[in-house]
């Protein structure tokens, strides 16, 4: 039985919908862009800035740290902000990955939880209950997503396809030791755009069972 299940996803794949749906199946707790909001407000930033400044994460201090529990702070869970304790001093952007990272492994540690992106298949790869998921769907379906999804132009939709995958990968290339996309990282590599988003849910829920 896998109880927690990690998904990265290309955008405007489905991706979302499938662990949201997948989540509810399970009655497990959904992680998505509450991990980022509760790592903003943890450490007072204000929302309109955080995006971007999760952007800008430098990886090679976050390289070193992320290979020890809760970004290398021991485990202490009752250090000032979160747990970050003498991180204090890294970068903002830099504060906000490991607030996230321990965000993301208290997560892991309850259990039964479906977490979207933010290279949590990465920070969990030790957890034997842990199955890492990605998601994509070919250029041509991913556009026809987001246009009635979204509500986009074509040109919009294509634009906004580039940006957030590469949003996405700049991300979990800069705080992992992998390549954000290589099947070889993940235990299932999923083509929503073929399989639908309703045979992706069952699949997984089938897997989650072990």
């Amino acid at each position: 039985m896998y109880d927690i299940i990690t998904i990265e996803r290309r955008y405007a794949s489905g991706g979302h919908e499938i662990g949201k749906r997948l989540a509810e199946a399970l009655g497990y707790k959904l992680y998505d862009r509450n991990i980022l909001m509760q790592a903003a407000q943890t450490l007072e930033i204000p929302f309109y800035n955080i995006e971007a400044l999760e952007e800008s994460s430098a990886g090679n201090i976050l390289m070193n740290l992320s290979k020890t529990p809760l970004g290398g702070l021991g485990g202490n869970k009752n250090l000032p902000l979160g747990g970050l304790g003498g991180n204090k001093n890294l970068p903002l952007a830099d504060q906000l990955f490991l607030e996230e990272k321990r965000i993301i492994e208290e997560a892991a540690e309850a259990g039964n939880c479906v977490i979207m992106g933010r290279a949590s298949g990465y920070i969990l790869k030790e957890k034997a209950n842990s199955l890492r998921v990605f998601i994509y769907a070919d250029h041509e379906k991913r556009l026809q997503r987001a246009i009635e999804k979204e509500g986009f132009l074509k040109t919009e939709a294509e634009n906004e396809m580039k940006k957030n995958d590469k949003r996405r990968k700049n991300f979990y290339n800069a705080v992992t030791t992998h390549e954000w996309s290589d099947p070889k990282y993940y235990d299932l590599y999923m083509n929503a755009g073929n399989l639908g988003i309703d045979q992706c849910v069952r699949i997984l829920m089938e897997a989650a069972k072990g």
